[in-house]
């Protein structure tokens, strides 16, 4: 069997690094951050695959677990955070673990990541079954933590799938819908918050995104279910149901918002009448 060779650790095309004025800096990182957006391009099959299982499950009534380390395990983290505010979803519907838990989301945990049934331990405490989908993050694609918790996922029935920057990984061969967005090597060599976390970003929004939408929580290209947390988003919530129902009156709209507490559900208290 030939050695796995991870692109996301090979040496960076760039050197002297510490020689470069700002400038330079700035626009070679620009430069590798562009090549991104074309490497997820690439990926869409696989993502599509991941996002349709993934809406299926969630349809007859399954949640959705993002597991992983460091990086990756934060950006799940954001990523199930800011679904319940963005869609109107309960929290706890979408779920980001980190190897380490909460202190993992702030500080790095050594060895946390070099758990195999650590990931497997965390899902457990919330009751996860085959009616869920866990999706292993891991730039690398070696994280034990994360190919632990797929691989006794795979056992017991649960849909697997996951993300890394890696052709061929590990963790890719315990997955049902693996997605490889590969990079190449990052500027600061092995800094795989870099180029790969940028990738991983793209490809959560895009499924969860994609799955909300499927879910119908978005109407048109409106977050109509959206937390009215904040006063940016009840200002927000005002002028999509004064468009929605052709209002006027900014008050108004306010009024019959608050009362309601989303916007698809003052829409639809108007159409009831």
């Amino acid at each position: 069997m030939s050695e796995f060779i991870k692109v996301t650790e090979q040496t960076s095309t760039y050197h002297q690094l510490e020689n470069m004025s700002i400038h330079n800096l700035l626009v070679n990182m620009n430069q590798e951050d562009k090549t991104v957006p074309n490497a997820v391009e690439n990926a869409i099959p696989q993502i599509e695959k991941l996002s349709a299982a993934i809406t299926d499950k969630m349809l007859a009534g399954g949640r959705l677990f993002y597991i992983g380390a460091g990086t990756s395990g934060r950006l799940g983290i954001v990523d199930s955070s800011e679904c319940p505010p963005t869609f109107g979803v309960p929290y706890g519907l979408v779920i980001g673990i980190i190897a380490g838990g909460e202190k993992a989301i702030t500080q790095a945990v050594e060895f946390a990541e070099d758990s195999a049934m650590g990931g497997w331990s965390d899902l457990v405490k919330h009751f996860v079954s085959d009616k869920d989908v866990v999706v292993g993050l891991a730039a690398s694609g070696t994280t034990p933590y994360v190919i632990g918790a797929l691989k006794e996922c795979r056992k017991r029935g649960i849909i697997t799938g996951s993300i890394c920057c890696n052709p061929n990984s590990p963790v890719s061969s315990e997955a049902d819908f693996p997605v490889e967005v590969v990079v190449g090597p990052e500027f600061v060599t092995g800094s795989t918050r870099m180029k790969s976390g940028t990738a991983q970003k793209l490809v959560l929004n895009m499924i969860s995104t994609t799955v909300m939408i499927q879910l119908g929580r978005v109407e048109d290209n409106k977050m109509v279910n959206m937390q009215l947390s904040n006063v940016k988003l009840v200002d927000r919530g005002v002028k999509m149901l004064m468009e929605a129902l052709e209002l006027s009156d900014y008050e108004t709209a306010k009024d019959l918002l608050l009362k309601h507490g989303s916007v698809k559900k003052a829409v639809e208290s108007v159409s009831a009448l």
